[in-house]
């Protein structure tokens, strides 16, 4: 029997967390990972205390007809990254590489292409995680470098306020 490598392992950590998530449109599990060792974790769900939507029977975005990645703020959920950022100490979490994975509710399988939304994003950024590895498939991932992909590669600038596109 082949030893499972490590990405895929802590990718399959995360996503046994994702079975505590209460969204109905989405289930996320997170872990920050540092010295090899599980920092914290998080799933996405309603912040302590309120109801979430699993247990209403009601999403808000999905009556509204809210598209996937779009008008966060009339959501209940607390994202699985911010989360497993708010379960850490910061000095643990610097350099750390965090680790998730995203499926369908309803079918259980697999969402290809998730990624962490804009506000999830900055708070990866100012928490000094250095890496996030999003699973793809049951053995395929990706590796985000937060420097180069999303603070050097800002997509939040219009490209005509950036350095390189202006004409001086």
């Amino acid at each position: 029997m082949a030893r499972i490598d490590k990405e895929n392992y802590y990718l399959d950590i995360a996503g046994t967390v994702l079975e505590r998530s209460t969204c109905m449109r989405r289930h996320y599990g997170a872990i920050i990972v540092q010295n090899d060792e599980i920092v914290s974790s998080g799933y996405n769900g309603a912040p302590r205390g309120r109801r979430n939507c699993a247990d209403l029977a009601y999403c808000a975005r999905e009556a509204m007809n809210i598209p996937s990645g779009q008008r966060y703020e009339l959501c209940r959920s607390v994202h699985a990254e911010a989360n497993a950022i708010i379960s850490a100490p910061r000095r643990e979490v610097l350099g750390a590489t965090l680790y998730m994975v995203c499926k369908d509710p309803a079918s259980g399988d697999l969402i290809p292409g998730s990624t962490s939304c804009s506000m999830c994003r900055r708070l990866i950024i100012n928490a000094g995680i250095a890496k996030v590895v999003i699973r793809d498939s049951a053995e395929r991932y990706r590796v985000v470098d937060v420097q180069k992909e999303w603070i050097d590669e800002d997509d939040s600038i219009p490209p005509h306020l950036r350095p390189e596109d202006r004409r001086g």
